[in-house]
């Protein structure tokens, strides 16, 4: 957010041919690309179906968004796993050599005369 963050504003986009005016907190330009998303895939969606109406086009599209949020869900659950069991293993790893440098006996220097 910029320096105005927390101040709502509106913004207007085109979504199907369809005008909005969107009120958000965040950035207007990252709501102004957002839409752009939505429009080209609920295009994108049409141009490929064929002959959809608005509101079918519309369903297709919050699917295709839902799967593409499962996707990323599944991704992130697997990474933040992943993270998980490195860290332990990485602990386990400290842990160790920790044991092992508190086992040895201390070094001892002689001196030649």
């Amino acid at each position: 957010m910029d320096s105005i963050a927390g101040q709502k504003q509106t913004v207007r986009v085109t979504i199907f041919n369809q005008s909005y005016s969107i009120v958000t907190a965040d950035d207007p330009a990252e709501t102004v690309a957002l839409a752009q998303d939505v429009d080209e895939l609920m295009t994108s969606i049409a141009r490929q179906a064929g002959n959809l109406d608005g509101t079918r086009t519309a369903v297709l599209t919050c699917l295709h968004l839902a799967d593409q949020l499962r996707t990323a869900r599944l991704q992130l659950a697997e990474l933040r796993q992943s993270v998980d069991d490195r860290a332990r293993s990485l602990n386990h790893l400290l842990d160790q050599v920790e044991g092992a440098a508190q086992a040895e006996p201390p070094l001892v220097e002689t001196s030649e005369e």
